[in-house]
């Protein structure tokens, strides 16, 4: 979202779409909207330019493998595979409706959904053991995990971190969304995080840090994948809560939001940068 770099044009265009949707979703019940902003650069990068998986080969056993462990920022997912083809975007608007599969968590029956997420810390171990299966097959497929930072409370994170570097899973890829949020309060005065990258390197993994809203940042960490033979990789993607939306950006209290119509309209201006507003109104959830 902020190369600006020609080579990234569509991408970016691609990103703001999706950000389209997350807003669009965050009424009639409501979304985990600015979670979800945070994550939409590297989900749309990550299928755009790096994952071979696309609409036509799912069901091909040489394609890539991305799970969002971070489950509540589903919109981002959704928003990126209807944008893609995976999904038709009218069935967007079925969202929280008990016509689909559109909801809060990924569901399987949605194409493009690997595995049901939603219980935090659960999916490195489900991305670990595809990845440990692909080695042992010989198969050259990539594996990504998106994770959370406040996810990294969970001791099994710190698990799959050590099961994976003991059975040097250099195919396996965990990209931690560091938004410096969890729920509705920031990481860093709940349990501290940092020294972030030097704890998964303790841990045995090669890590490199970036900027998670720079095509050109995230292009040059993925493309030197793997970063280091027999080790897991871990990208820590430094984000902004709520991305695109000045007005609700690293706020503690817009991490679910269930905005009127309204609003919604006045929050598509302000992401196209044609409107400022504050939202002052109590038409949020906060969970």
């Amino acid at each position: 979202m902020e190369s600006k770099n020609p080579q990234y044009h569509e991408t970016e265009a691609i990103a703001l779409k999706v950000r389209e949707h997350i807003v669009r979703m965050s009424t009639a019940g409501g979304c985990f909207t600015g979670a979800s902003l945070s994550a939409v650069d590297l989900v749309v990068y990550l299928y755009t330019e790096f994952l071979n998986v696309t609409p036509f080969n799912l069901n091909d056993p040489n394609r890539d493998y991305l799970f969002l462990s971070k489950g509540h920022d589903v919109p981002a997912l959704y928003g990126t595979l209807a944008e893609l083809g995976f999904i038709q975007k009218e069935r967007l608007e079925k969202h929280l409706s008990l016509d689909d599969y559109i909801y809060w968590h990924p569901n399987t029956n949605i194409p493009g959904i690997e595995f049901h997420s939603g219980s935090l810390g659960h999916l490195p171990s489900v991305a670990l053991g595809v990845a440990m299966d692909l080695k042992i097959c010989g198969s050259s497929n990539k594996v990504i995990c998106i994770m959370g930072d406040g996810e990294l409370n969970e001791g099994s994170c710190w698990e799959s971190v050590l099961v994976a570097n003991a059975y040097g899973l250099d195919n396996l890829i965990f990209v931690i969304d560091r938004n410096h949020f969890q729920a509705n309060m920031r990481t860093e005065d709940l349990i501290p995080l940092e020294p972030l990258a030097q704890k998964f390197e303790s841990f045995g993994a090669a890590v490199k840090r970036v900027n998670g809203h720079d095509f050109a940042e995230l292009d040059k960490a993925f493309k030197s994948y793997p970063f280091q033979k027999g080790k897991l990789n871990v990208v820590i993607a430094d984000t902004v809560r709520g991305k695109g939306l000045p007005s609700i950006e690293e706020r503690a209290d817009r991490w679910f939001c269930n905005f009127s119509a309204g609003e919604i309209d006045e929050l598509l201006l302000e992401l196209h940068g044609t409107h400022t507003t504050s939202l002052t109104s109590e038409t949020l959830i906060v969970r």
